[in-house]
């Protein structure tokens, strides 16, 4: 049985055929590994970006995802990278978002690019802190008019009780800032920074014997070490 095709009610109640099927679901991956890197893990990553960014595979090579915490209680989601520099990684949100009230309970985060038609994967380990407000401006004015106007329009992260109640929050923040006219950045959203701790490549290859080289930060420097797969 095959996944990608429509099941019937009979397959769908074969736990077994499901189970195996996922159980074959392999490919082999390529020769090339992890040479000639960067010392500088931000430009090895921005190179990589740029890698991804080219591949006419890849869909949307700066989507990432961000884990969080509550507790003991771990939560994941994809967001966009929006700048990377020496200072880290930034991305923007809702402040009154569930993953805000994580990073303000625990800024220990971790953030993973998964380039799968690559065979490539970066796991960035850090902690996350509030851009400037100058800062978080000055991308709001960027944005889309549509996708401004749905920053003012999302509770973020709070129980919605129709898809009605939201397009015509969405009408009301429309009529209040035109489109063609300023925006104001809500004074609940902006960015966050995850300044790395460690910086993981991997590239996969043959009989799964990956290659996996982290980069350490270090006073004024970062180390690389090279693990097992």
């Amino acid at each position: 049985m095959k996944l990608d095709t429509p099941m019937s009610p009979d397959e769908r109640k074969n736990p077994d055929e499901i189970r195996d099927a996922i159980r074959a679901m392999r490919r082999s991956y390529g020769e090339t590994g992890l040479v000639d890197l960067d010392p500088d893990p931000i430009a090895q990553f921005a190179k990589w970006l740029a890698e991804a960014a080219g591949n006419p595979m890849v869909v949307e090579a700066n989507a990432m995802v961000l884990s969080t915490s509550h507790g003991d209680e771990l939560s994941s989601r994809t967001v966009l990278l929006k700048d990377v520099n020496t200072e880290g990684f930034t991305f923007f949100t809702n402040y009154h978002s569930q993953k805000a009230n994580e990073i303000a309970e625990n800024p220990h985060v971790s953030l993973l690019f998964p380039w799968y038609p690559m065979e490539r994967q970066v796991i960035i380990r850090g902690l996350a802190s509030k851009v400037s407000q100058a800062e978080s401006d000055e991308y709001f004015a960027t944005r889309p008019w549509g996708s401004q106007i749905g920053a003012w329009s999302s509770a973020q992260s709070e129980a919605l009780e129709s898809r009605e109640a939201l397009e015509q929050r969405h009408n009301e923040f429309a009529q209040k800032y035109p489109e063609g006219a300023p925006v104001p950045r809500p004074p609940h959203w902006g960015g966050y920074r995850v300044a790395p701790s460690t910086i993981e490549l991997w590239q996969g290859r043959y009989s799964r014997l990956h290659d996996r080289i982290r980069y350490t930060a270090t006073n004024g420097g970062w180390t690389t070490q090279r693990f097992y797969p």
